[in-house]
């Protein structure tokens, strides 16, 4: 399975199987985890075998069980961090898809104080992916139109219509795709338009938008 291939399998789950995550998925993700918070200037981490995080009501009323592994999304406190984590974040989760893996952003429903993740000061735990074998594969969500995320003066270029179809697929907050892409002249303008979590949401969907497109036919703005 590749990136693209991952966009579309991906889908969030909550209900996962007591399957340990294999050896060399871990491992993986650990390599991909020292890239992502080199390049990022993050402090991403790997919990596995953890349950403590998700056992309280919190995760209850979010609906998750069996989970035991998860992403810990950290990072220096800055204006910058959400989307930071967003961007780094869902380049992990389709990853840990393309390794057989579920995932499933998560920003309230587990007990952070619980987590097993090291905070060091100035720095902020803002939000983790539940990670492991689903029960299922879940189910896609829905999607707004094309027409309501973005805005091209013109004919739509191929590129740029195949970087919003991605991302379109990418998952955010409550489902509510609060962004918006705008072609310029001399490329690509992404904005978030409110929202919870939005900023999160907005990294998220810059990634899909670069596989979708290709960073080669454009850049940012």
């Amino acid at each position: 399975m590749d990136l693209m291939e991952a966009i579309c399998a991906r889908h969030s789950v909550r209900a996962y199987t007591d399957r340990p995550v294999a050896r060399d998925a871990a491992d993986a993700l650990r390599r991909e985890i020292e890239i992502c918070n080199r390049e990022g200037g993050l402090h991403i981490q790997l919990v596995t075998d953890e349950p403590a995080a998700f056992s309280g009501m919190m995760a209850h009323y979010g609906k998750f069980s069996g989970v035991r592994n998860y992403i810990a999304l950290v990072g220096k406190k800055s204006a910058e961090l959400d989307e930071k984590l967003g961007y780094y974040g869902e380049r992990l989760a389709l990853l840990a898809q393309t390794l057989g893996l579920n995932t499933c952003w998560v920003a309230m429903s587990y007990s952070k104080g619980k987590a097993r993740v090291e905070v060091a000061p100035g720095e902020k735990l803002r939000i983790v992916l539940a990670l492991g074998y689903g029960e299922t594969q879940g189910v896609p969500h829905k999607s707004k139109n094309l027409s309501e995320v973005c805005r091209v003066e013109g004919t739509m270029p191929d590129w740029f219509r195949s970087g919003m179809e991605a991302a379109l697929l990418a998952p955010t907050a409550m489902n509510q795709q609060k962004f918006r892409f705008t072609l310029l002249p001399d490329g690509v303008r992404a904005e978030s338009t409110g929202g919870f979590y939005s900023k999160v949401d907005l990294g998220i969907v810059k990634y899909h938008f670069e596989l979708g497109a290709g960073c080669e036919n454009f850049q940012w703005k």
